[in-house]
């Protein structure tokens, strides 16, 4: 198969698909790759390593769409990419469909397979490609939290671990998944008072036991969730349903009832966001405050740590990416139910159902394609 890697060009994303031990894998079975360009740069990896690992370098991203089969990315084409996706060709990358429309119709009209990342699921309800991500997501939502509750950056102006004599941050965790965990850990670790919320008492029960004593767990609900902002001074969202938009479970109007200061990020905010007055921002712009709550909504959070996230990522991706080209991605789909489930849009049909309820459009079960 004809691997293609383009250079992604999001606002700030320096993350690449396939780093040069992922094109090792490919060429050792037989497959081409096509890597555009300085496409590793950002994450440390430069064309000569790509060449020696095996690799052909194409100076653009038209020449990459063009001779590709199978495009891996990190993030969903935006703009500029719609045109390029051609029929039948199979775009494997991250998504995010239920979030945003024109990307949802565009892919559509392209006529391409398009496989997400987010959706592949294991039996046991695991998102292996989502996790690195969520890993790396819930680690950083803490770390940048504790920076914009500094006051020159217009929070709180709390250290998020205290001192001895002082109390330290209080930190509110919505979710209790993967990127939940991490926060809690990170944010444990640093030494802030954690609550963490979830809707499943098993879970909560599981992270009761293993979590530090600093990290206690609660029940969430409306309830619950406005009796605690008050007194919290960061709140992480950290909510997730697979292929679907994120439920909002901080309103608009909650905000009057946090101190001034208070900091939320939102680390669903490319899957709809589970704060209602969060929109994605960039890492050049990653902050807007309302009702004097700080908002850090960057949409691809792990783009900031590119040579940890592009490891981590392809470390997920590689075994899954090897199945689709030693056999197509019919063949690779009906062989493995976990790959069969990221399959979101093929040849302008949408075969996810959480995408097709998100925008009200015709859903096709995905079995007509396989």
């Amino acid at each position: 198969m004809i691997i293609g890697v383009p250079k992604e060009i999001k606002n700030n994303e320096n993350r690449v698909a396939v780093d040069p031990s992922g094109v090792v894998e490919f060429t050792k079975r037989g497959h081409e790759v096509y890597i555009q360009s300085t496409a590793g740069n950002g994450s440390g990896f430069t064309d000569e390593q790509y060449i020696e690992a095996g690799a052909k370098i194409l100076p653009t991203i038209e020449e990459i769409y063009e001779i590709a089969e199978m495009i891996m990315k990190v993030k969903e084409p935006i703009e500029p990419e719609y045109k390029l996706c051609k029929k039948d060709q199979l775009i494997f990358t991250y998504f995010h469909f239920a979030s945003y429309e024109p990307l949802t119709k565009a892919m559509i009209e392209s006529g391409a397979v398009c496989l997400a990342y987010e959706t592949v699921e294991k039996a046991d309800r695991s998102l292996p490609l989502l996790i690195p991500m969520s890993e790396v997501a819930g680690r950083m939502a803490v770390q940048e939290g504790a920076k914009y509750l500094e006051k020159p950056l217009k929070g709180r102006g709390i250290l998020l671990g205290g001192v001895p004599g002082v109390r330290p941050a209080k930190v509110m965790i919505l979710g209790g998944g993967v990127v939940g965990t991490n926060a809690a850990k990170m944010a444990a670790g640093m030494g802030a008072d954690v609550t963490i919320l979830d809707l499943n008492l098993q879970r909560l029960r599981y992270l009761d036991d293993v979590m530090p004593a600093n990290v206690n767990t609660f029940m969430s609900s409306e309830y619950n969730i406005r009796e605690l902002i008050s007194t919290h001074d960061l709140i992480i969202g950290a909510v997730l349903i697979p292929g679907a938009k994120a439920p909002h479970l901080i309103t608009k109007d909650m905000l009057k009832e946090m101190q001034p200061g208070t900091v939320l990020v939102d680390v669903a905010v490319d899957q709809g966001g589970c704060i209602e007055t969060c929109k994605p921002t960039t890492h050049q712009d990653p902050t807007f405050i309302i009702d004097d709550v700080v908002h850090y909504c960057v949409a691809n959070m792990p783009g900031a740590v590119p040579y940890t996230s592009t490891l981590a990522l392809t470390n997920a991706t590689l075994p899954y990416a090897i199945q689709l080209a030693n056999k197509g991605w019919k063949q690779a789909c009906n062989d493995n139910e976990e790959l069969k489930l990221g399959l979101n849009v093929i040849n302008g049909e949408v075969v996810y159902k959480g995408v097709a309820d998100a925008f009200d459009m015709p859903y096709t079960p995905v079995e007509k394609f396989l």
